[in-house]
């Protein structure tokens, strides 16, 4: 382009956009970025939300491509040695950045091309990131080069916080709609959805996509960035607006989520989280191994609309399990990993002791519906088995369109905590006889199974001499009895333990709820159990 032609491209833009020469002088430096490459073109979250709905009123279309054989042949260690060039990083050339960004690229099984695109947030001006392979190292690859032809996009993002703008990401997007955040620890765990479509419903499960997203350029001092994103899938789009805020102990992102139906939909799934339950302090079934307990979360903690705090441990079922926990207006729920202690693990590879917990906070009004829990089945520990996410009681018709405001808050614990006593743990063993006695001595006459809820907190230990607790226990079938209740001093609070015994041969699983109480006083949160009691053949000992 001529000098003088860029001259007069130059002033157009500016009357565009009404800018003055400061004005000016900042948008030719913002255009000069050779990250973003493509066209100038407005942007807001009012034509996103547009342009979600327009396309929610056409036919679905798949976009996900044919990729190269250098690409579509690898491994995950060949797809992981494919690195981005900080040189061409989103935010390279903002002087005193406390955020970077750079991109994945398209490979393996990440086929779908997201699109990029670069926000000015004085002008509102949008410009695309084209995939080129200069913006990649492949000095550490098999990727043959001169396959790499066309556009195709990138898988998806990370984002970097300052001291350490290229070495240890914190935020990242990779893969349909799937996304994570570190806390302190810098470690990843479970992961976040935009939406879940027909997790357990009797049809495939659908993955829907982020197939753009628009990033703000953010301030240079701050570690806040604002990136909004389209959702595309058979069943629905979406328009998404993050704000996420990189805080030193934690990630706290502020979703506002515009959903369009294209079809009726029979599970729709809100805030959806996944992650990983092999074995704990009460399921041993996969606990084979050097370690004393594998998993990203070890509960489902709910705080309920009407104040009610519930905990639910994990399970690692020997068949698929679905729980809905119904509620209107819930304050809050999660997948939680309350234990950090690396004694419990024994890990040094994975590091599930500095796994955060993911915390949900409605911002908008939800209604009715319920906190939807999946537990699948699984062998190891490389496979996601748990899910989670909120589903509206109203069903989901085409053409309906859905607004749901929430917090996500990827930190240690959650941000919130019940003034009354929470669950510390949960154990499970052979039951019927007086401790000490069995097993390998004295086995019991009748089989029953033994639980031993623990309970701190909340000022248990500041009870009078001579308080009196009491457990109040129910189960959906069978009986409970044999109650006992130990002071722990360790934790500063109690253990309660009862036995379940069966009254019948039912095998389907047992609903168990406990509290403990003084009097008329709730000193605890609600324990919620799924147990799943052996065929009658199978309830003796050895």
């Amino acid at each position: 382009m001529h000098r003088r032609n860029l001259l007069k491209a130059s002033m157009a833009f500016a009357a565009y956009t009404g800018l003055s020469a400061s004005g000016l002088m900042a948008a030719r430096a913002w255009a000069a970025d050779q990250t973003a490459d493509g066209e100038a073109r407005p942007f807001d979250f009012k034509g996103l939300k547009d342009q979600a709905k327009r396309l929610a009123e056409s036919r679905y279309v798949d976009t996900k491509q044919v990729l190269p054989p250098t690409l579509a042949q690898m491994s995950p260690l060949q797809f992981n040695a494919i690195q981005y060039d900080v040189n061409h990083s989103l935010w390279n050339d903002l002087e005193g950045r406390q955020l970077d960004a750079q991109f994945f690229h398209v490979g393996m099984g990440f086929k779908q091309p997201v699109r990029m695109y670069s926000v000015d947030p004085k002008t509102r001006m949008a410009r695309e990131v084209h995939f080129r392979p200069e913006l990649f190292n492949y000095e550490k690859t098999t990727v043959n080069t001169s396959q790499l032809t066309g556009d195709l996009g990138f898988a998806g993002f990370r984002v970097f916080k300052a001291p350490e703008l290229d070495r240890h990401d914190i935020v990242s997007f990779l893969g349909a709609s799937y996304f994570r955040a570190v806390d302190a620890s810098g470690q990843y765990g479970l992961s976040a959805r935009g939406l879940a479509i027909d997790t357990y419903a009797k049809k495939r499960e659908e993955f829907p996509d982020f197939t753009k997203f628009w990033f703000e350029t953010p301030d240079r001092n701050s570690t806040r960035f604002v990136v909004y994103a389209l959702l595309d899938s058979p069943s629905a789009t979406g328009a998404y607006r993050f704000d996420i805020d990189c805080q030193p102990t934690r990630v706290v992102m502020e979703i506002d989520a515009h959903i369009n139906a294209r079809t009726a939909i029979d599970q729709l799934g809100i805030a959806p989280m996944t992650s990983m339950f092999s074995c704990g302090t009460v399921e041993r079934r996969m606990c084979d191994t050097i370690h004393p307990q594998i998993h990203d979360s070890d509960r489902l903690a709910m705080w309920r609309g009407n104040g009610e705090w519930v905990c639910r441990p994990l399970n690692n079922p020997a068949t698929l399990q679905f729980n809905a926990f119904a509620d209107k207006d819930p304050k809050g729920f999660g997948l939680v990993q309350t234990d950090h202690d690396f004694a419990s693990y024994q890990d040094t590879v994975d590091w599930y002791s500095k796994r955060p917990s993911l915390w949900v906070e409605p911002t908008t009004a939800w209604g009715e519906g319920s906190v939807d829990l999946l537990e699948i089945p699984t062998t190891g520990e490389t496979l996601d088995n748990i899910v989670a996410f909120w589903t509206p009681k109203k069903p989901v018709a085409a053409g309906d369109s859905l607004n749901y405001g929430y917090k996500l808050y990827w930190s240690a614990l959650p941000p919130v905590s019940t003034d009354l006593a929470h669950v510390d743990a949960t154990r499970s063993g052979m039951g019927g006889f007086i401790e000490g006695w069995a097993p390998g001595e004295h086995y019991p006459t009748v089989w029953a199974r033994r639980f031993a809820v623990d309970f701190s907190g909340g000022g248990l230990d500041q009870l009078p001499p001579g308080t009196g607790i009491e457990p109040v226990v129910t189960c959906s079938h069978g009986e409970v009895k044999d109650f006992n209740v130990l002071v722990l001093d360790a934790i500063k609070g109690y253990r309660i333990t009862f036995d379940w015994y069966p009254t019948d041969d039912r095998v389907d699983p047992v609903q168990m709820r406990l509290f403990i109480r003084t009097k008329d006083r709730t000193l605890s949160e609600t324990w919620l159990y799924q147990y799943f009691p052996p065929a009658p053949d199978k309830r003796k000992y050895p």
